[in-house]
């Protein structure tokens, strides 16, 4: 199973033969990988029947699963959409390089940092053909467009979503705030730098360009981005996919199944083009989700049993469907139980193109998979929102979060809390709450033993401590602190901000 190739990329001797300046003749008889990164969007980790789903099949899903290694403690860095893509496209904790929040769209005009390189900068020096499909979510002007940050081909949406159709096709259905309505600029589909009509549902439109760009690249390394919208919101499904849950009654239940069949079919697609063009055997696949799913959307989706939802720093919040398929390389039917960040796509990427480009905070699965290396990836983990601290080893799990004397009657319309102009201070003038939990026995959060375990909590304190010194402040941050709302935890109101 394991070629020359691979015994060369472990022993780190490989990067002579295929750095940049490898000549034409060197690629043509190239056999690194292929890679594919298929990212879903607010997908949770209980809403694929690998993971444990009762309401919806992802047979594509599943079989990709089985062909190589699922990790059943897959992290992102970030709860919520566009800072996870910040840390997972970088392979750096988002707070590095000051892309801590969520964009609001009066923010449009500014970007992640443009010092940090990409995946797709990483891989293109490696010569690889890079393109990307989908939600971009890091800055809609031209110096942070996808082309602008190493791909040589877009297709998506700048913004951090859009309408799946424009008008309500002939069997379809939307549900809660989906009713559609015409994209506008701001989340307007681009091919390249210019927008475009598109008037197939959104889902299928994606994978259309996605095996477009297979097609195109065959002969030689390529990166594809595979970053779909769905299932975020809007909730918006066309009948292909809707005949599937006739028996789900709950309307929100169904169109978000739907969405997520479409998803699942995508997957389906590009795995199929791949096996045909002779190309599967020997691609790197990536399957993740940027954060758990959404708690706003009539309880639709689904985090298994664990606490929380997006925005939140409980499991059901960073825990993600996470899946490395590459058959030339992994094991099928691997299960891989021990903590694994979306920051480890970096090294792992180019690692497999030859050449690893290490950060300070992304590591190389692959010697983890295949027996090379034992022991955890990671010695901790550590999130950061403003006020909202996190960290775990391989045991152990704390939280912070802001305590607050807001309440629902606070909330706006949206179930936000109205930011002063300047955006939300992250000082919390009533203090934190210090959550403990022991996720080897309690994996769900309902136990806080933090009065139980004071010499834990203040290793880890001591930990995070050492972690948040080497960051910018969060005052400093690119964007202002403008999302954010209430929650309960363990019988506190909190706020959080994102």
């Amino acid at each position: 199973m394991k070629t020359t190739t691979a015994l060369l990329l472990i022993l780190g001797l490989s990067s002579a033969v295929y750095g940049a300046t490898a000549t034409a003749q060197e690629r043509d008889s190239d056999d690194r990988p292929n890679i594919v990164f298929i990212f879903a969007d607010d997908l949770g980790i209980g809403d694929t029947s690998v993971y444990g789903s009762k309401v919806i099949a992802t047979p594509h899903i599943d079989a990709l699963a089985a062909s190589g290694v699922r990790f059943t403690q897959g992290y992102v860095s970030h709860p919520v959409c566009s800072p996870s893509r910040a840390g997972l496209l970088t392979g750096r904790y988002q707070q590095r390089h000051g892309w801590e929040f969520n964009p609001a769209r009066r923010d449009q005009q500014a970007g992640m940092d443009l010092e940090q390189d990409t995946l797709a900068d990483a891989l293109k020096d490696l010569g690889y053909a890079t393109g990307m499909v989908g939600k971009w979510h890091l800055g809609q002007a031209e110096a942070h467009h996808p082309m602008s940050r190493g791909f040589d081909e877009y297709f998506g949406v700048l913004a951090g979503g859009s309408q799946f159709f424009e008008t309500l096709p002939e069997g379809g259905a939307f549900a809660g705030n989906g009713a559609p309505v015409a994209r506008s600029p701001y989340n307007a589909v681009y091919r390249g730098r210019e927008a475009v009509e598109v008037e197939q549902y959104l889902v299928d439109a994606f994978t259309d360009e996605a095996l477009s760009f297979i097609d195109d690249h065959a002969e030689e390394p390529f990166f594809l981005y595979l970053s779909h919208t769905t299932p975020h919101t809007p909730l918006q499904a066309t009948k292909t996919y809707l005949d599937r849950y006739g028996h789900v009654q709950d309307l929100p239940t169904r169109v978000y199944a739907a969405m997520v069949a479409a998803l699942d079919d995508s997957v389906g697609a590009v795995v199929a083009r791949l096996k045909e063009l002779g190309l599967y055997e020997n691609t790197l696949i990536a399957f993740l989700s940027d954060n758990g799913c959404a708690g706003y959307i009539g309880n639709a989706c689904s985090n298994l049993d664990f606490a929380g939802f997006k925005r939140y720093h409980q499991e059901g919040g960073i825990r993600v469907p996470y899946i490395l398929s590459w058959p030339e390389r992994l094991e099928e039917n691997t299960v891989y139980q021990r903590p694994v960040s979306s920051l480890d796509l970096m090294s792992t990427f180019t690692a497999a193109a030859g050449a690893e480009r290490e950060t300070e905070d992304s590591v190389n699965l692959l010697p983890f998979l295949d027996g090379g290396r034992s022991g955890d990836p990671h010695d901790y983990l550590y999130w950061r929102a403003g006020p909202t601290q996190a960290i775990r080893d391989g045991r152990w799990k704390m939280i912070k979060y802001k305590l607050t004397d807001f309440t629902a009657a606070d909330l706006d319309q949206t179930g936000r809390l109205t930011p002063p102009p300047a955006g939300w201070s992250t000082a919390a003038p009533l203090g934190l709450v210090t959550l403990l939990y022991d996720l080897d026995s309690d994996p769900q959060e309902s136990n806080n033993l933090a009065d139980e375990y004071p010499q834990v909590v203040r290793r880890l304190e001591l930990e995070y401590q050492d972690w948040d010194a080497q960051l910018p402040r969060p005052s400093e941050a690119i964007l202002p602190a403008i999302r954010s709302t209430l929650i309960e935890v363990d019988g506190n109101s909190i706020q959080i901000i994102f």
